[in-house]
């Protein structure tokens, strides 16, 4: 019996409900893999219909265009195994409602792998686990697969087939396929990231291996859909966990890998379970290669790949560049406006709108008021001419004058007060949705989650606009990245000035909106402020707990207060980049009208 397998992981970025562009995708993923002389090749979950497809799914046109695109692609699998992941309509099967309850009659449909080879599909896998929580709906769609799993046989070898959650659950189909003597578990995903999302799938696949004591080979989807990115970094782990071969982040790739497999009854890490003068696990070859359409044959071993895992701020920062690239390209934007203020918020999304589209593609307003500083609107041309973007002034004195001449007779007698500072916020949101509706730009906010979280944005103002770059990025994070770009830059086109100005690092943060404002007249220091963000939202903490971990009672007190507050804001802003793990939105789902005050 052989003891290798020559394995290829493709991840694609695929785009949902792009059924002919993704099937493309797949097919020159099967066209590269074979050239590499791969026998099994892995395409991603919903690879197809592109992640996740929601509401689509219960379009009948949508399943049945869906099964003709699978079968027409199966012709291309032909001296290779190929697994890809698309949604499987049971013919004449039906859901619906409890009996004598109103609701929808839907097709019965699974989250599925089919194994296409010899030009056909050969056999369907049937996904087991159906995740519902956090940004999963799948219970909503999908019916279950059986426990048993599948196992296929590969150049002599027994494979087992998962999807995504099925192996971040113990036990079966993964155990049940091990025990018919599956020597290699395959898991397609579509697996959303948030930082450190891609060492903590390592390690939980490791355990998983050394349990089943198969290889493990992953292979993900890449690329942004809304709210969500996709990371990619597929892998594939030997039976004790050790990762031995690695693809890239944020980027398509095709990673080949030689692995030396279990025989069927052997125990794991034994002598007979690699081939003479064997690596420990094998060994990969770089996609490069492929991709350039190069040939390598079967009996040349590929060189062995693990690539790096980045810092957190290279990793959050290319998550945010990815996720901006794909919304900006997938929906059909040539260019992207924002309002460039002076303030390390939007010098950040302005980097990344010009390291994701190129600064060509990236128009600035500079909008000051009579509290604007000289200092700051210095800073905002200093960074436009930096970065290359186009600048656009215009100041908003008159406008303002002319709003409070129109409001005169009703605030007659009545102090200036938060009132007077929104008007300012909304002039520069109608300002730019004025840009964005002339030229056809897509209009970016510059809100942070530390902010998006206590309400310190105004609707209809800074709120304003098609996406939020860094709607989940807290604002301690954002001075961690800044700086970070800052020095990258450097790093890589050698002695360039850093485009972020050391002044607008350094300065208090401020709104401008008022004389001498700083954001913490009304916030607590945003150290303490994110520490508490991180408790009351991402771990559900209760105010008693926080204040148990030794923060500031009051802040506490004040900041979650300011939370709930807000509920009924953050449903009105734009979608943003989710980076964290749990993110408002799609994560996070508290009702407005909300009575509930344990802690109070």
């Amino acid at each position: 019996m052989r003891t290798g397998l020559r394995l290829a992981l493709c991840q694609i970025n695929a785009t949902v409900g792009d059924l002919t562009g993704n099937a493309n995708r797949i097919r020159e993923g099967i066209d590269g893999a074979r050239r590499a002389g791969a026998e099994l090749v892995l395409f991603p979950e919903l690879a197809l219909t592109g992640y996740p497809p929601e509401d689509l799914l219960l379009r009948e046109h949508f399943l049945t265009d869906t099964g003709a695109q699978l079968h027409e692609l199966a012709s291309a699998a032909k001296g290779i195994v190929a697994i890809v992941g698309f949604p499987e309509r049971i013919p004449g099967a039906i859901r619906g409602p409890a009996p004598g309850s109103p609701g929808p009659v839907t097709a019965v449909v699974h989250n599925s792998a089919a194994v296409l080879s010899g030009g056909a599909v050969q056999s369907v896998y049937r996904k087991v686990h159906l995740p519902n929580y956090g940004v999963f709906d799948e219970q909503r769609y999908f019916k279950p697969g059986e426990e048993s799993g599948v196992v296929i046989e590969v150049g002599g070898h027994r494979v087992g087939l998962t999807i995504c959650e099925d192996l971040w659950v113990a036990g079966p189909p993964a155990s049940s396929e091990a025990a018919a003597g599956a020597s290699l578990i395959v898991n397609i995903s579509a697996s959303p990231y948030h930082a450190g999302k891609g060492f903590e799938r390592e390690q939980l696949f490791g355990q998983r291996a050394r349990e089943t004591g198969a290889h493990v080979a992953f292979c993900a989807m890449v690329g942004g859909q809304d709210e969500l990115v996709f990371d990619g970094h597929s892998f594939v782990l030997d039976p004790t966990g050790e990762t031995i071969a690695r693809a890239a982040q944020f980027e398509e790739d095709l990673l080949v890998c030689d692995i030396a497999l279990v025989a069927p009854g052997a125990r794991a890490g034994s002598k007979e379970a690699k081939p003479a003068g064997s690596r420990e696990g094998g060994s990969a070859l770089s996609s490069s290669a492929a991709r350039a359409g190069s040939s390598l044959p079967p009996t040349q071993p590929p060189q062995p790949l693990r690539a790096p895992i980045p810092s957190v701020e290279q990793e959050v920062y290319e998550a945010l560049l990815l996720g901006l690239r794909d919304y900006v390209h997938k929906n059909g934007f040539d260019q992207v406006v924002l309002g460039l203020s002076g303030g390390i918020d939007s010098a950040l999304v302005a980097c990344l709108a010009a390291d994701a589209l190129g600064s060509e593609r990236v128009n600035v307003a500079i909008m000051p008021s009579p509290y604007s500083s000289s200092a700051t609107q210095q800073d905002a041309r200093a960074l436009a001419q930096a970065l290359g973007a186009h600048a656009h002034e215009l100041p908003i004195e008159r406008a303002m004058d002319a709003y409070m001449q129109t409001l005169h007779s009703d605030f007659e007698g009545l102090h200036e007060d938060l009132t007077e500072e929104n008007l300012q916020a909304r002039i520069r949101g109608n300002l730019l949705m004025a840009l964005s509706n002339k030229f056809g730009w897509l209009v970016l906010t510059t809100g942070n989650k530390s902010e998006m979280s206590v309400g310190y944005t105004t609707l209809y103002g800074d709120l304003a606009g098609g996406f939020a770059v860094i709607k989940d990025v807290p604002k301690t994070l954002v001075y961690r990245l800044a700086r970070w770009r800052n020095v990258a830059v450097a790093a890589v086109r050698g002695r360039v000035p850093a485009p972020i100005p050391d002044s607008i690092v350094e300065r208090p943060p401020s709104a401008e909106l008022r004389e001498n404002q700083t954001d913490q007249d009304s916030l607590p220091p945003y150290d303490v402020l994110d520490r508490i963000l991180h408790g009351y939202i991402e771990l559900d903490r209760s105010r008693e707990q926080l204040i148990a971990e030794g923060l500031p009672v009051r802040d506490v007190e004040r900041a979650t207060r300011l939370v709930d507050r807000a509920e009924y804001k953050r449903r009105q802003s734009p979608p943003g980049i989710k980076i964290t793990e749990r993110a408002f939105g799609r994560d996070r789902r508290m009702p407005i009208t909300n009575a509930y005050q344990r802690d109070r």
